[in-house]
């Protein structure tokens, strides 16, 4: 078996908890298909292609009366969320947000960062700090901490990183950007995998398809339903994997984006995770998930992670004041909340 086929091969049931996705045809044996083309109509071709991508499965499904034209967009998609990730990954020092992370300035912005930029500091201000890219330092002392001494920081380590936690202190103006304070340094995390799949969804839309899903494990984007008016399915994950989806919704067009603390988390008991409160510099403890629909993926990931962060009440009050978007909460109780607007 080859590196590509081990690293897609898992548990069926188990991958479709992970996507969220029903009804997009997946294979029904152990092996997740890399590409699929079916007659879905007479006049319309059903193509998905599925890969490893951003920490998780990015799967593109069209629906068009070209089998090989679906397939070719579907793989400029996909280069185009290389490009755009190539861009927002901080982890490589020759991209732009790992340059600004180490000389603290960038001049001359590419595009696609100012924009996820602006973005992140909007929701900055929208959520009133709960929503805040400065984070890095604080989620890379604790990655340190359980990596080296199992244990989460000491509180004079927290306190000492707390102080570069301040989207404020970003100078920003469009073209170029600048810490004010030395040592701070961002993660695009919590939006940046939002923007990337509009990115994928806009391309589709540039060439002229109509009916398209897009599905980063459990970031979604539609388009045109499948047919006829007749919406995609999308399963809302249960953070235990094992058990039925918390939801299932029915998406002609839209976004929707979920965060929780499954995804990365360095403890067994999930206490400590990739989602920190940036003003006491702990992880929120009343949450399990939020799932959030917006117009845009980006908006949507960005918010549900301030909802997760202001904690159920709060979050579902701060959804609430913004038109167009919508939210479920798992609470650690297994309370599901559903703001205005959620679809029954």
């Amino acid at each position: 078996m080859s590196a590509q086929e081990k690293l897609l091969t898992m548990d069926r049931r188990r991958f479709l908890k992970l996507s969220g996705i029903l009804g997009v045809g997946f294979a029904t044996t152990g092996l997740l298909p890399i590409s699929e083309s079916v007659a879905f109509n007479r006049k319309l071709y059903k193509v998905t292609k599925t890969r490893p991508g951003m920490g998780t499965f990015v799967s593109i499904t069209l629906m068009h009366p070209s089998k090989a034209e679906a397939e070719e967009v579907i793989g400029k998609a996909f280069e185009e969320m290389d490009r755009v990730i190539s861009l927002m990954d901080r982890y490589r020092p020759d991209s732009p947000i790992g340059v600004l992370n180490k000389e603290g300035r960038l001049a001359d912005l590419p595009s696609d960062v100012a924009r996820v930029l602006d973005r992140s500091l909007y929701f900055y201000g929208q959520s009133n700090g709960a929503f805040d890219m400065t984070v890095q330092p604080m989620v890379d002392l604790y990655k340190r901490q359980f990596e080296t001494k199992g244990l989460p920081p000491s509180e004079t380590d927290l306190e000492k990183v707390l102080a570069l936690v301040d989207a404020s202190a970003i100078q920003f103006d469009g073209k170029s950007v600048r810490f004010k304070k030395e040592g701070m340094g961002i993660t695009l995390d919590g939006i940046a995998k939002g923007y990337i799949i509009d990115c994928a969804a806009e391309l589709i839309k540039r060439h002229g398809i109509k009916h398209a899903l897009i599905n980063a494990g459990g970031d979604i984007r539609a388009a045109g339903g499948k047919e006829n008016g007749t919406p995609w399915k999308v399963g809302v994950q249960n953070p235990d994997k094992e058990g039925p989806y918390l939801d299932i919704v029915k998406m002609n067009d839209g976004a929707m984006a979920t965060s929780g603390n499954y995804e990365i988390y360095f403890d067994e008991e999930k206490l400590y995770h990739h989602i920190v409160n940036p003003r006491t510099g702990l992880s929120p403890r009343q949450t399990d998930s939020v799932t959030v629909m917006a117009s845009s993926v980006m908006d949507a990931d960005a918010l549900s992670t301030a909802v997760f962060v202001l904690e159920p009440d709060a979050g579902k009050r701060f959804i609430e004041g913004i038109p167009g978007t919508a939210c479920l909460i798992l609470g650690r109780d297994k309370k599901r909340i559903a703001s205005k607007g959620w679809p029954c």
